[in-house]
């Protein structure tokens, strides 16, 4: 193998990457109207933009009052994120986890197939109960499939641990809408309270969730 060589360069753009994020940062604050986000959850609502690409995702932001001092607090005690993607999992940059925290998804666990056919649902819904033993005071992050989100509620209503704080951003147009309505409304129907990050309708996403994840592991942008 030839010594690498950079190629010529033929177009003027910023290469450098904190460059590109503090250039980013600054154009999002610029576009975005944060009036209605939580003064300590803007840095986390500016990476999600960033992520997503979609400068108006602050309008459909809901996010709990003390989700960021719950998540942040959690994971500087060194708790796990349990993610219910791969995709999730591998855009956590890890890095910026104060504690080396996990980062852990079973959905390639070997009891999750028979788990799904036997209960009628999806892969990822039945790698949630695997969770369990590790959900009490967890960051919890869900970017993918509704039906995870639901069983989650699920498991909690049923007196399963409470996690520290929940991510729930699943996408999609079956569920998705609802698993994120039936987390805002947890409190109010079934008084549990903890603290949640959302976005109303069917956007979410893994790239969403792990940015929120990545705000949330660390103050500094």
């Amino acid at each position: 193998m030839t010594h690498p060589t950079r190629p010529t360069r033929h177009y003027d753009y910023i290469g450098e990457g904190q460059d590109i994020y503090v250039n980013s940062f600054a154009a999002i604050r610029l576009a975005a109207d944060l009036a209605s986000v939580p003064p300590d959850a803007e840095k986390v609502a500016v990476r999600m933009i960033h992520g997503s690409g979609q400068v108006d995702l602050v309008g459909d932001l809901v996010i709990h009052p003390q989700l960021v001092s719950a998540a942040r607090g959690a994971l500087e005690a060194g708790a796990p994120i349990l993610c219910d993607a791969t995709m999730v999992a591998t855009g956590v940059t890890r890095r910026r986890l104060p504690r080396d925290n996990e980062v852990l998804c079973f959905l390639n666990d070997g009891r999750v197939a028979d788990l799904a056919k036997a209960w009628g649902t999806t892969r990822t819904a039945a790698a949630v109960w695997l969770w369990e033993p590790l959900l009490e005071g967890a960051v919890v992050a869900i970017g993918n499939a509704p039906t995870a989100l639901f069983h989650l509620l699920e498991m909690i209503i049923d007196g399963a641990p409470r996690p520290a704080a929940i991510v729930g951003c699943p996408v999609g147009f079956i569920g998705a809408a609802e698993s994120k309505q039936e987390l805002i409304d947890l409190h109010d129907r079934h008084g549990i309270d903890i603290p949640y990050l959302t976005v109303l309708g069917r956007r979410g996403g893994s790239a969403m969730t792990s940015s929120a994840l990545n705000a949330l592991a660390l103050e500094q942008e």
